[in-house]
């Protein structure tokens, strides 16, 4: 005979959890009951405007004006789409950053899976990937050449916060690992790189790379912007990773360390086989936030003149003088692409981290 289930039905169970979390006492219910009718009085609001009012699919601009307000109008992501997504790049040659954001996204994807995670293979993938996206975006090779000035939208993010997060990421660990370093100098150097850099925004180092790092070149040598401000990004973020590295080393008990030390490893196989993959786990929720504030922070590339996802949504709409009345729909369009990306970046960390918590455990 099976065993008698002793656990209360599921029906009483959320009956409690309604009970303990939301009608706990008077003032928790009647904060809940004024949350829950503005919740649904605001989104019946929007459900009869973004939904069952709204135009959809390929339409003209008075379809849209003869609403008077009362629906959106998502013609305007229907029209515009192309120019949203990636700028102004030339219109017959879309496939291309089409093809480049789809090959980043595989490769996110692949870098993802457990069973990829071998240093040298992610590194040949990520090589292949990164030579595959700048023939596809720069042309030569049988493909139109196309200047950096024309990039622009969807790419142009990708490629900043990805490369951006992953070239900082050894730096960012260096960093950590040198503020801890029992060597002044190290110790020093790193401290005043780390505080300098998080003391000010990251406006005031695209600023810098803008316009400072041509002053340090040889007379007469360029730098292309697109590098420079990936170049930016990338130092901005290594100072933060630094910071989320040290709070996993600090995590660690010392126990760690003399332990590796009693089996006779140097310093670096005692950072590379026992210390750091236990510091990085702890802190993958922080690095992803990380990840995400770099995904977010990619349009204030705009101020040097480089044209983002943001921005591309926001001229799209406003250079048409018929549609630029609906800008409302182009930005929640940009919210939308912000949050799928984000919520897929989250809801992974969280896999993750329950993944290696399990396999600790076991």
């Amino acid at each position: 005979m099976g065993a008698i289930s002793t656990s209360p039905p599921r029906r009483l169970r959320a009956g409690r959890w309604l009970r303990e979390k939301l009608f706990s006492s008077v003032g928790n219910s009647i904060t809940t009951l004024v949350l829950l009718g503005l919740v649904i009085w605001l989104g019946g609001k929007f459900l009869a405007w973004g939904l069952l009012h709204a135009v959809w699919g390929q339409a003209e601009v008075s379809t849209c004006n003869a609403l008077g307000g009362q629906g959106a109008c998502w013609a305007v992501v229907a029209d515009k789409w192309r120019q949203m997504l990636f700028g102004v790049y030339p219109g017959s040659e879309q496939w291309r950053p089409a093809a480049a954001v789809l090959l980043l996204c595989a490769a996110l994807i692949v870098s993802a899976l457990r069973r990829f995670w071998r240093w040298r293979l992610l590194v040949a993938i990520w090589i292949a990937v990164t030579c595959v996206d700048a023939w596809l975006m720069a042309g030569g090779w049988g493909l139109a050449p196309v200047e950096t000035a024309q990039w622009g939208g969807l790419p142009v993010t990708l490629m900043l916060a990805v490369y951006g997060t992953a070239l900082a990421f050894p730096l960012g660990v260096l960093l950590a690992l040198g503020r801890r370093s029992q060597l002044p100098v190290v110790r020093a150097v790193s401290v005043v790189y780390i505080e300098l850099v998080r003391g000010v925004p990251l406006i005031t180092v695209l600023f810098m790379a803008s316009l400072m790092f041509a002053l340090f070149l040889p007379e007469g040598m360029g730098f292309d912007k697109l590098l420079r401000a990936q170049l930016a990004i990338t130092l901005f973020n290594a100072a933060y990773i630094a910071e989320v590295v040290r709070g996993g080393l600090q995590a660690l008990p010392k126990g760690q360390h003399e332990a590796a030390h009693a089996l006779g490893l140097g310093y670096w196989q005692t950072q590379g086989l026992v210390i750091l993959p236990q510091a990085l786990r702890i802190t993958i929720p922080a690095q992803v936030n990380s990840f995400i504030d770099n995904f977010k922070d990619t349009s204030l590339v705009i101020i040097v003149s480089i044209f983002d996802f943001l921005y591309a949504v926001k001229q799209a709409v406003i250079s048409d003088l018929g549609w630029r009345h609906y800008f409302v729909e182009g930005y929640l369009f940009a919210m939308a692409i912000y949050w799928i990306f984000c919520f897929a970046m989250s809801r992974y960390s969280q896999w993750l981290e329950m993944q290696l918590n399990r396999e600790q455990r076991t």
